[in-house]
């Protein structure tokens, strides 16, 4: 059986790579017969992903470009006053509190309370009332604000993938003061200046900041879905990501469904009889992964084509294998089989003859390969020999888990089945001795040799696509019959969406 800081993206870049609106993609009348992948995030992992939704609105601040402002107004003996507010930057910007909701079927709410920040530029005013702005005066200015912002996040599909739509966002402001020159006390010029602009600022502010989120949030959601597809690609080999399927949004998780159809070369991958159901996946843990049988056999077969499923096995190792016991038998067998040969002069080689099936059971994964093996001698002196050739059926079932931020194998209940035996010292094939003693050795130390290399190779390839990085905790893997459910809880490493947003913003 399979078993089983902060990369701080916020809620605008997990979430809106979770989910999206059916509306602008059509899915057939039984969606879930696509399904290849489902992810869940519950609601505890939205909370825990809403703390850090202070740094993108943070960049959102930051990164818009606020437009000079400028008005002009008639004014009782000073005629016609113009004004014009440039160079407006935000300084001192903090958050006091986040809140995320979610709306079954219609979207993700995200309430930011008490953004308090500084804005800095220069106010250019005149009293000519010259009907061409002509400013003849320039002070500096800041404006002290206090600002709750209210998101309304729509999800859309777009060639089946996530489009969001973050423009139903609100700014309400509770303070805007405007100083002059660093005075804080109310002055007449102020006075004057400050009912000016007061609304026109607000406007500014509003649509500014809202475009600069909207574009984030989808700035954010492609950056997760591209994290997504290079975790599921490995040279020419990768996985079909595109939706399946509308998704669901409850009260308490998110949903989204995914092909996960493999892609390698001309191979042509088809899949339509999925066993996915919403019911499949409970809500006690941050995060659910839905894989199902169809797509590790799909993977076995790229495997194949790709001509990965080859090793070779040589000196200690390979003394290691044939040296499990200290019998007259394992002698025997060692001599027919090396002919006095030394291990260092020897090369073992074990490859697939087809591809893997894999199947997915309650007591874990089961794999069932055509193998063959081929055990060559270089005797000094003397020409190179095949000394071994054959062909076996090899079943195992394997239970993995995730731990230590590596990935462990557990191979058993193996069964063996040679279809295929040449022995050169036994031509006649009449000793059993080397059959038999082969027979015992794969299963005890051979299939354990074959697992142990693919353990690392595989932590490797995660790692490589940065699941090192996060911090996962408790994490199981259980198969069911036709599908395996990996679920865990998380937390993120501190850079990857600071780094990010410096390099994109």
């Amino acid at each position: 059986m399979l078993h089983a800081g902060t990369m701080r993206l916020g809620t605008f870049g997990i979430l809106l790579a979770l989910v999206h609106a059916s509306a602008a993609c059509e899915f057939g009348p039984f969606p879930y017969s696509v399904t290849g992948i489902v992810c869940r995030m519950t609601k505890p992992a939205a909370l825990l992903l809403n703390q850090e939704t202070a740094q993108v609105i943070q960049a959102a601040f930051r990164n818009a470009k606020f437009p000079n402002i400028t008005g002009e107004r008639s004014m009782r003996f000073l005629g016609k006053v113009a004004y014009g507010l440039t160079n407006i930057q935000v300084n001192n910007l903090s958050i006091e509190q986040s809140e995320v909701e979610l709306k079954e079927n219609d979207a993700i709410d995200i309430a930011i309370k008490n953004v308090t920040a500084v804005f800095k530029g220069t106010l250019n005013y005149g009293y000519d009332g010259a009907w061409l702005l002509h400013l003849s005066h320039s002070i500096d200015f800041e404006i002290e604000s206090s600002i709750d912002l209210q998101i309304n996040i729509k999800l859309k599909c777009q060639e089946d993938q996530v489009a969001a739509d973050a423009s139903d966002c609100y700014l309400a402001f509770h303070k805007l003061t405007l100083h002059l020159q660093g005075d804080k006390e109310p002055g007449w010029l102020k006075q004057l200046f400050t009912d000016f602009i007061a609304f026109t600022l607000k406007l500014v502010l509003k649509s500014e900041v809202c475009e600069e989120i909207s574009s984030l949030a989808q700035v954010l959601a492609d950056f997760i879905q591209g994290l997504a597809a290079n975790f599921v690609q490995d040279e020419d080999i990768r996985l079909d990501i595109s939706l399946a399927s509308a998704p669901l949004i409850k009260a308490n998780y998110l949903e989204s469904h995914h092909k996960g159809l493999v892609q390698y070369k001309n191979y042509s991958d088809v899949f339509s009889d999925s066993l996915f159901s919403p019911s499949l996946l409970s809500e006690s843990r941050m995060l659910y992964f839905w894989v199902s049988e169809h797509i590790l056999n799909s993977l076995a077969s790229a495997a194949f084509l790709d001509e990965r499923l080859t090793l070779t096995i040589v000196g200690e190792k390979l003394q290691e294998l044939f040296e499990i016991e200290d019998t007259e038998a394992q002698r025997r067998a060692v001599q027919m089989i090396f002919q006095g040969t030394s291990y260092n002069d020897s090369v073992a080689k074990v490859w697939s003859l087809a591809h893997p099936q894999i199947s997915l059971q309650p007591e874990g994964t089961v794999v069932k390969s055509l193998v063959a093996a081929e055990i060559s001698i270089f005797p000094p002196g003397r020409k190179p020999l095949m000394a071994l050739y054959m062909e076996k059926e090899i079943t195992v079932t394997i239970q993995a888990a995730y731990a230590e931020k590596k990935l462990i194998l557990h191979p058993l209940d193996s069964r063996i089945e040679f279809k295929a035996f040449k022995c050169t010292s036994d031509p006649s094939g009449n000793d059993q001795s080397p059959r038999n003693f082969l027979q015992k050795m794969i299963s005890v130390t051979g299939i354990p040799e074959v697992v142990s290399r693919i353990e690392p190779t595989l932590t490797s390839l995660m790692n490589s696509k940065g699941l090192h990085l996060f911090e996962i905790r408790s994490p199981e893997i259980i198969t069911k019959k036709g599908y395996l459910i990996v679920q865990l809880d998380f937390s993120f490493p501190d850079h990857l969406l600071l780094d990010f947003l410096q390099k994109t913003l």
